[in-house]
Protein backbone atom coordinates (compact mmCIF):
# COMPACT_ATOMS: atom_id res chain seq x y z
CA UNK A 1 0.00 0.00 0.00
CA UNK A 2 1.02 3.66 -1.15
CA UNK A 3 1.97 5.80 1.80
CA UNK A 4 2.35 9.50 2.06
CA UNK A 5 3.89 11.84 4.33
CA UNK A 6 1.48 13.90 6.10
CA UNK A 7 2.23 17.07 8.00
CA UNK A 8 1.07 17.43 11.36
CA UNK A 9 1.23 21.51 12.36
CA UNK A 10 2.23 22.07 15.75
CA UNK A 11 -0.26 23.41 18.18
CA UNK A 12 0.83 27.44 18.06
CA UNK A 13 0.85 27.13 13.70
CA UNK A 14 -2.76 25.31 14.16
CA UNK A 15 -4.39 27.98 15.98
CA UNK A 16 -3.08 30.22 13.73
CA UNK A 17 -4.31 28.40 10.15
CA UNK A 18 -8.15 28.40 12.48
CA UNK A 19 -7.69 31.90 12.69
CA UNK A 20 -6.63 32.22 9.39
CA UNK A 21 -9.31 30.03 7.79
CA UNK A 22 -12.22 32.32 9.64
CA UNK A 23 -10.91 35.05 7.52
CA UNK A 24 -9.66 34.21 4.32
CA UNK A 25 -12.49 30.98 3.64
CA UNK A 26 -15.43 33.20 3.21
CA UNK A 27 -13.54 35.28 0.97
CA UNK A 28 -12.93 32.63 -1.66
CA UNK A 29 -16.46 30.79 -0.72
CA UNK A 30 -17.71 33.66 -2.89
CA UNK A 31 -16.52 32.68 -5.83
CA UNK A 32 -16.74 28.83 -5.24
CA UNK A 33 -18.91 27.08 -7.80
CA UNK A 34 -22.24 24.95 -7.09
CA UNK A 35 -19.61 21.54 -8.97
CA UNK A 36 -17.50 21.76 -5.67
CA UNK A 37 -18.32 20.11 -2.27
CA UNK A 38 -15.62 19.09 -0.46
CA UNK A 39 -14.76 20.68 2.53
CA UNK A 40 -16.79 23.86 1.95
CA UNK A 41 -19.40 25.12 5.16
CA UNK A 42 -22.94 23.54 4.77
CA UNK A 43 -21.85 20.91 1.79
CA UNK A 44 -21.14 17.23 1.97
CA UNK A 45 -20.62 14.04 0.33
CA UNK A 46 -23.82 13.27 0.71
CA UNK A 47 -25.11 15.94 -1.21
CA UNK A 48 -22.20 15.19 -3.73
CA UNK A 49 -23.89 11.55 -4.06
CA UNK A 50 -27.45 13.38 -4.35
CA UNK A 51 -26.66 15.39 -6.93
CA UNK A 52 -24.84 12.28 -8.80
CA UNK A 53 -27.95 10.29 -8.48
CA UNK A 54 -30.47 12.66 -9.85
CA UNK A 55 -28.25 13.75 -12.95
CA UNK A 56 -27.52 10.11 -13.90
CA UNK A 57 -31.22 9.29 -13.75
CA UNK A 58 -32.11 12.32 -15.75
CA UNK A 59 -30.33 10.46 -18.59
CA UNK A 60 -26.32 10.97 -18.18
CA UNK A 61 -25.48 7.39 -18.52
CA UNK A 62 -22.01 8.21 -19.79
CA UNK A 63 -19.95 8.77 -16.40
CA UNK A 64 -16.12 10.28 -16.23
CA UNK A 65 -14.53 9.05 -13.33
CA UNK A 66 -11.88 11.71 -12.53
CA UNK A 67 -9.09 11.03 -9.63
CA UNK A 68 -5.82 13.96 -9.77
CA UNK A 69 -2.68 11.86 -8.83
CA UNK A 70 -0.85 12.87 -5.45
CA UNK A 71 -2.56 15.94 -6.25
CA UNK A 72 -2.24 17.35 -2.91
CA UNK A 73 1.75 16.60 -3.02
CA UNK A 74 1.94 18.37 -6.81
CA UNK A 75 0.21 21.43 -6.30
CA UNK A 76 2.83 24.00 -7.27
CA UNK A 77 3.29 27.33 -4.18
CA UNK A 78 4.06 29.85 -7.18
CA UNK A 79 0.59 28.69 -9.28
CA UNK A 80 -1.60 28.56 -5.70
CA UNK A 81 -0.26 32.01 -4.90
CA UNK A 82 -1.00 33.96 -7.54
CA UNK A 83 -4.29 32.23 -7.15
CA UNK A 84 -4.48 34.09 -3.93
CA UNK A 85 -3.27 37.10 -4.47
CA UNK A 86 -6.12 37.64 -7.33
CA UNK A 87 -8.28 38.08 -4.27
CA UNK A 88 -6.01 38.66 -1.22
CA UNK A 89 -3.58 41.39 -1.00
CA UNK A 90 -2.23 41.79 2.67
CA UNK A 91 1.02 40.96 2.69
CA UNK A 92 1.05 39.87 6.29
CA UNK A 93 -1.89 36.99 4.92
CA UNK A 94 0.21 36.26 2.28
CA UNK A 95 3.62 36.07 3.89
CA UNK A 96 2.09 33.49 6.29
CA UNK A 97 0.83 31.25 3.57
CA UNK A 98 3.48 31.12 2.19
CA UNK A 99 5.97 30.03 5.44
CA UNK A 100 2.94 27.35 6.04
CA UNK A 101 3.61 25.75 2.38
CA UNK A 102 7.20 25.98 2.97
CA UNK A 103 7.59 24.16 6.57
CA UNK A 104 8.83 20.72 5.09
CA UNK A 105 8.07 17.89 7.24
CA UNK A 106 10.47 16.22 9.63
CA UNK A 107 10.37 12.37 9.28
CA UNK A 108 12.34 10.83 12.03
CA UNK A 109 14.50 14.04 13.08
CA UNK A 110 15.54 14.65 9.39
CA UNK A 111 14.13 17.95 8.29
CA UNK A 112 12.86 17.70 4.38
CA UNK A 113 11.88 20.83 2.58
CA UNK A 114 8.76 21.05 0.38
CA UNK A 115 8.86 22.30 -2.59
CA UNK A 116 5.58 21.41 -3.69
CA UNK A 117 2.10 20.58 -2.46
CA UNK A 118 0.55 21.77 0.47
CA UNK A 119 0.82 20.05 4.33
CA UNK A 120 -2.08 17.69 4.47
CA UNK A 121 -2.59 18.08 8.10
CA UNK A 122 -2.78 21.54 8.00
CA UNK A 123 -6.33 23.44 9.24
CA UNK A 124 -5.96 25.92 5.77
CA UNK A 125 -4.66 23.20 3.44
CA UNK A 126 -8.27 21.85 2.12
CA UNK A 127 -8.86 25.70 1.74
CA UNK A 128 -5.83 26.11 -0.23
CA UNK A 129 -6.62 22.84 -2.34
CA UNK A 130 -10.00 24.24 -3.33
CA UNK A 131 -8.49 27.45 -4.36
CA UNK A 132 -6.95 25.64 -7.19
CA UNK A 133 -9.09 23.35 -8.26
CA UNK A 134 -11.78 26.26 -8.44
CA UNK A 135 -9.86 27.05 -11.74
CA UNK A 136 -11.27 23.84 -13.10
CA UNK A 137 -14.41 24.02 -11.59
CA UNK A 138 -14.72 27.73 -13.64
CA UNK A 139 -13.14 26.63 -16.83
CA UNK A 140 -15.80 24.08 -16.85
CA UNK A 141 -18.50 25.70 -15.95
CA UNK A 142 -17.50 28.83 -18.16
CA UNK A 143 -16.27 26.66 -21.60
CA UNK A 144 -17.58 23.35 -21.56
CA UNK A 145 -20.38 23.16 -19.85
CA UNK A 146 -22.08 21.64 -22.53
CA UNK A 147 -20.27 18.35 -22.36
CA UNK A 148 -21.95 17.30 -18.90
CA UNK A 149 -22.02 18.24 -15.40
CA UNK A 150 -19.01 18.25 -13.22
CA UNK A 151 -19.48 16.94 -9.83
CA UNK A 152 -16.60 17.44 -7.18
CA UNK A 153 -15.43 16.83 -3.94
CA UNK A 154 -11.90 17.57 -3.47
CA UNK A 155 -9.34 15.71 -5.89
CA UNK A 156 -12.02 13.53 -6.27
CA UNK A 157 -14.78 14.12 -9.56
CA UNK A 158 -17.17 13.14 -12.03
CA UNK A 159 -18.53 13.77 -15.51
CA UNK A 160 -21.94 12.76 -16.10
CA UNK A 161 -22.30 13.02 -20.16
CA UNK A 162 -25.05 11.87 -21.93
CA UNK A 163 -22.97 10.53 -25.15
CA UNK A 164 -20.24 8.22 -25.33
CA UNK A 165 -18.24 11.42 -27.64
CA UNK A 166 -19.15 13.75 -24.87
CA UNK A 167 -17.58 11.78 -22.69
CA UNK A 168 -14.22 11.44 -24.45
CA UNK A 169 -13.81 15.06 -25.31
CA UNK A 170 -14.88 16.49 -21.57
CA UNK A 171 -12.07 13.69 -20.26
CA UNK A 172 -9.24 15.65 -22.89
CA UNK A 173 -10.67 18.85 -21.81
CA UNK A 174 -9.93 18.36 -18.33
CA UNK A 175 -6.64 16.53 -18.77
CA UNK A 176 -5.92 19.90 -20.72
CA UNK A 177 -6.76 22.46 -17.56
CA UNK A 178 -4.94 20.22 -15.18
CA UNK A 179 -1.65 20.50 -17.01
CA UNK A 180 -2.09 24.42 -17.28
CA UNK A 181 -2.23 23.63 -13.23
CA UNK A 182 0.76 21.90 -13.67
CA UNK A 183 -1.67 18.65 -12.32
CA UNK A 184 -2.11 15.38 -13.67
CA UNK A 185 -5.00 12.87 -14.21
CA UNK A 186 -4.06 9.09 -12.34
CA UNK A 187 -3.94 6.88 -15.32
CA UNK A 188 -5.31 3.80 -13.85
CA UNK A 189 -8.38 5.32 -11.60
CA UNK A 190 -9.59 7.69 -13.91
CA UNK A 191 -11.77 6.37 -16.96
CA UNK A 192 -15.23 6.26 -18.83
CA UNK A 193 -17.80 3.86 -17.18
CA UNK A 194 -21.17 3.45 -19.67
CA UNK A 195 -23.67 2.55 -16.43
CA UNK A 196 -26.91 2.81 -18.93
CA UNK A 197 -27.29 -1.02 -18.77
CA UNK A 198 -26.67 -1.43 -15.65
CA UNK A 199 -23.88 -4.21 -16.20
CA UNK A 200 -21.20 -1.80 -15.28
CA UNK A 201 -20.80 1.03 -12.06
CA UNK A 202 -18.12 3.00 -10.72
CA UNK A 203 -17.00 3.98 -6.83
CA UNK A 204 -17.41 7.57 -5.86
CA UNK A 205 -16.81 8.93 -2.26
CA UNK A 206 -16.79 5.49 -0.65
CA UNK A 207 -20.22 4.18 -2.68
CA UNK A 208 -20.49 1.62 -5.08
CA UNK A 209 -23.27 3.05 -7.85
CA UNK A 210 -24.64 1.31 -10.12
CA UNK A 211 -28.08 1.38 -12.13
CA UNK A 212 -30.63 -1.39 -10.71
CA UNK A 213 -34.01 -2.12 -12.65
CA UNK A 214 -36.71 -0.74 -10.65
CA UNK A 215 -39.16 -3.72 -9.12
CA UNK A 216 -41.99 -1.23 -9.98
CA UNK A 217 -41.31 0.20 -13.41
CA UNK A 218 -39.95 -2.85 -15.43
CA UNK A 219 -37.87 -2.19 -17.96
CA UNK A 220 -36.50 1.22 -16.32
CA UNK A 221 -32.90 1.59 -14.45
CA UNK A 222 -32.12 4.13 -11.53
CA UNK A 223 -28.83 5.04 -10.04
CA UNK A 224 -28.53 3.09 -6.71
CA UNK A 225 -25.16 3.35 -4.10
CA UNK A 226 -24.48 1.01 -1.48
CA UNK A 227 -20.67 0.81 0.33
CA UNK A 228 -18.31 -0.10 -1.87
CA UNK A 229 -15.90 -3.15 -1.61
CA UNK A 230 -13.36 -1.33 -0.18
CA UNK A 231 -15.53 -0.15 3.01
CA UNK A 232 -17.07 -3.15 3.35
CA UNK A 233 -13.99 -4.65 3.76
CA UNK A 234 -12.43 -1.63 6.00
CA UNK A 235 -15.21 -2.04 8.27
CA UNK A 236 -15.05 -5.74 8.30
CA UNK A 237 -10.74 -5.33 9.07
CA UNK A 238 -11.53 -3.08 12.27
CA UNK A 239 -14.17 -5.40 13.95
CA UNK A 240 -11.53 -8.05 13.46
CA UNK A 241 -9.24 -6.30 14.87
CA UNK A 242 -11.42 -5.81 18.16
CA UNK A 243 -12.13 -9.43 18.45
CA UNK A 244 -9.27 -11.85 16.99
CA UNK A 245 -6.96 -11.16 19.41
CA UNK A 246 -6.29 -13.91 22.37
CA UNK A 247 -4.98 -11.85 24.78
CA UNK A 248 -8.21 -10.40 24.93
CA UNK A 249 -9.88 -13.19 25.66
CA UNK A 250 -9.99 -13.06 29.50
CA UNK A 251 -11.42 -9.69 29.31
CA UNK A 252 -15.04 -9.13 30.06
CA UNK A 253 -17.52 -8.97 26.78
CA UNK A 254 -19.17 -5.33 27.63
CA UNK A 255 -15.79 -3.41 26.64
CA UNK A 256 -15.49 -5.58 23.46
CA UNK A 257 -19.10 -4.87 22.71
CA UNK A 258 -18.78 -1.44 23.27
CA UNK A 259 -16.14 -1.03 21.10
CA UNK A 260 -17.56 -2.87 18.24
CA UNK A 261 -20.52 -0.34 18.83
CA UNK A 262 -18.30 2.78 18.32
CA UNK A 263 -16.81 1.23 15.31
CA UNK A 264 -20.10 -0.04 14.08
CA UNK A 265 -21.84 3.73 14.29
CA UNK A 266 -18.91 5.55 13.03
CA UNK A 267 -19.11 3.29 9.95
CA UNK A 268 -22.88 3.51 9.43
CA UNK A 269 -22.91 7.57 10.38
CA UNK A 270 -21.78 7.95 6.97
CA UNK A 271 -22.73 4.65 5.13
CA UNK A 272 -26.91 4.82 5.90
CA UNK A 273 -28.23 6.80 3.47
CA UNK A 274 -29.08 5.14 -0.22
CA UNK A 275 -29.14 1.87 -1.03
CA UNK A 276 -27.38 -0.13 1.86
CA UNK A 277 -29.76 -2.07 3.59
CA UNK A 278 -28.24 -5.86 1.96
CA UNK A 279 -24.90 -4.23 2.90
CA UNK A 280 -25.77 -2.94 6.04
CA UNK A 281 -27.19 -7.07 6.78
CA UNK A 282 -24.11 -8.43 5.74
CA UNK A 283 -21.90 -6.45 7.96
CA UNK A 284 -24.86 -7.56 11.40
CA UNK A 285 -24.26 -11.28 9.80
CA UNK A 286 -20.24 -10.75 9.85
CA UNK A 287 -20.34 -8.85 13.42
CA UNK A 288 -22.78 -11.50 15.21
CA UNK A 289 -20.01 -14.72 13.78
CA UNK A 290 -17.23 -12.44 15.06
CA UNK A 291 -18.82 -12.22 18.47
CA UNK A 292 -20.01 -15.55 18.66
CA UNK A 293 -16.32 -17.00 17.76
CA UNK A 294 -14.90 -14.46 20.36
CA UNK A 295 -17.28 -15.88 23.20
CA UNK A 296 -16.71 -19.71 22.13
CA UNK A 297 -12.97 -19.31 22.31
CA UNK A 298 -13.33 -17.67 25.39
CA UNK A 299 -15.25 -20.73 26.76
CA UNK A 300 -13.33 -23.08 25.05
CA UNK A 301 -16.04 -24.48 22.61
CA UNK A 302 -15.40 -25.07 19.25
CA UNK A 303 -16.99 -23.82 15.70
CA UNK A 304 -18.71 -20.83 15.45
CA UNK A 305 -21.51 -21.98 17.96
CA UNK A 306 -24.49 -19.81 15.89
CA UNK A 307 -27.57 -22.27 17.85
CA UNK A 308 -26.16 -20.87 21.55
CA UNK A 309 -25.15 -17.10 20.52
CA UNK A 310 -28.08 -16.10 18.38
CA UNK A 311 -28.86 -12.33 17.35
CA UNK A 312 -31.52 -12.39 20.46
CA UNK A 313 -28.42 -13.06 22.92
CA UNK A 314 -26.44 -10.82 21.31
CA UNK A 315 -29.32 -8.34 21.28
CA UNK A 316 -29.55 -8.44 25.37
CA UNK A 317 -25.51 -7.77 25.33
CA UNK A 318 -26.42 -4.29 23.51
CA UNK A 319 -24.43 -5.22 20.26
CA UNK A 320 -25.46 -2.46 17.80
CA UNK A 321 -27.62 -3.83 14.83
CA UNK A 322 -27.38 -1.67 11.52
CA UNK A 323 -30.52 -3.41 9.65
CA UNK A 324 -33.23 -1.03 10.14
CA UNK A 325 -30.60 2.50 10.26
CA UNK A 326 -30.93 2.75 6.74
CA UNK A 327 -32.39 6.03 5.98
CA UNK A 328 -33.34 7.69 2.39
CA UNK A 329 -33.45 11.63 1.66
CA UNK A 330 -32.94 14.36 -0.85
CA UNK A 331 -30.22 16.25 0.10
CA UNK A 332 -30.02 20.10 -0.81
CA UNK A 333 -28.21 20.29 -3.80
CA UNK A 334 -26.81 24.14 -3.51
CA UNK A 335 -25.67 24.90 -0.20
CA UNK A 336 -26.80 28.00 1.55
CA UNK A 337 -25.07 31.45 1.11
Amino acid sequence: MKQYEVTVPAVRDRVVQAAAKVVVEPIFEADFRDSSYGFRPKRSAHQAGEQLRQGVNRGANWIVELDIEAFYDRIDHDLLLKLVEKRICDRRVLKLLRQWLKAGVLDGGEFLPSDQGVPQGGVISCVLANVVLHELDRLWEDRCSQLGQLIRYADDGVLLCRTAAQAQEALWRVGVILSRLKLTLHPTKTQVVFVGDGRQGFDFLGFHCRKVESWKYRGKRYLQRWPSQRAMQRVRTRVKAITAPRHRLPEPIGPIVNEVNHALRHWAAYFRVGNSTRKFHDVDRYVRDRLAKFLAKKAGRGGHQRERYTWAFFKKLGVYQLTGTVKWYTATPTAAR
